[in-house]
């Protein structure tokens, strides 16, 4: 796997595809660690990068927006503003020697920043897009999704003992009291969704689908308005 981080600067390809993982520091339950979001995205990531001829992977980005998650400790976030500003002036800097960017999320409380930050970035001209690291159908956060892919992708730190339900209920009806008052309201613990089930093998089947669909998207490349690679 080409990396960015190990290269020096004469061995790098000409104008390659860098790709940014992209992810938060948040809480995410009892059992799973601060970092989840940015090390399910640098999975995810990291396995599609075979499968893409001329890519390069850069470091993640390891702060997002996660303000709904500031009832608890340990949540750092940069808020959608900064957010934007960081992914514009990062793209601007980074197409002046990458043919093309594309940005791996791994957290949904960024997904505002992408949809105003990589449109930008386009109609100035560059060519960057993001994908998001999303598994129809699953739970929305800390549940058997998350927990599946960390005990395959970083087992060592989750702690499988404390790991518990959380609220469970759809959450287009958490939606509207989580935006006002944040996930601690809804959740005490919070997750949401449930983790029982989660395993290792799940989670290596989840990296290997996200993945998958990842290469998909990359070789077709079409993006939205909103700077989202299509599948």
């Amino acid at each position: 796997m080409s990396t960015l981080a190990a290269s020096v600067w004469p061995e790098l390809p000409e104008r390659p595809l860098l790709v940014v993982p992209l992810g938060s520091v948040e809480q995410h339950g009892p059992h799973l660690p601060l970092a989840t979001d940015t090390r399910q995205a640098e999975a995810v990531a990291g396995a599609a990068l075979p499968g893409i001829d001329g890519a390069l992977l850069a470091p993640a980005i390891p702060y997002g927006a996660s303000g709904e998650h500031e009832g608890f400790p340990g949540t750092v976030s940069i808020g959608t503003e900064a957010l934007t500003t960081l992914l514009v002036e990062y793209g601007r800097s980074a197409c002046r020697w990458a043919g093309r960017l594309l940005v791996v999320n791994g957290h949904g409380g960024n997904l505002a920043a992408l949809r105003v930050g990589v449109p930008l970035l386009r109609a100035e001209g560059r060519d960057v897009a993001w994908w998001p690291c999303a598994v129809p159908g699953g739970d929305a956060h800390a549940g058997r999704v998350e927990t599946s892919l960390m005990l395959h992708v970083e087992p060592a730190a989750v702690r499988e003992e404390r790991a518990e339900r959380g609220e469970t209920a759809p959450l287009r009806e958490l939606l509207p009291r989580m935006q006002a008052e944040g996930v601690r309201a809804v959740s005490p613990n919070g997750v949401l969704g449930d983790p029982a089930g989660a395993s290792a093998a799940e989670g290596a089947e989840l990296v290997a689908d996200l993945a998958g669909r990842l290469v998909a998207a990359v070789r077709g490349w079409r993006v939205d308005p909103a700077g989202r690679l299509v599948e």
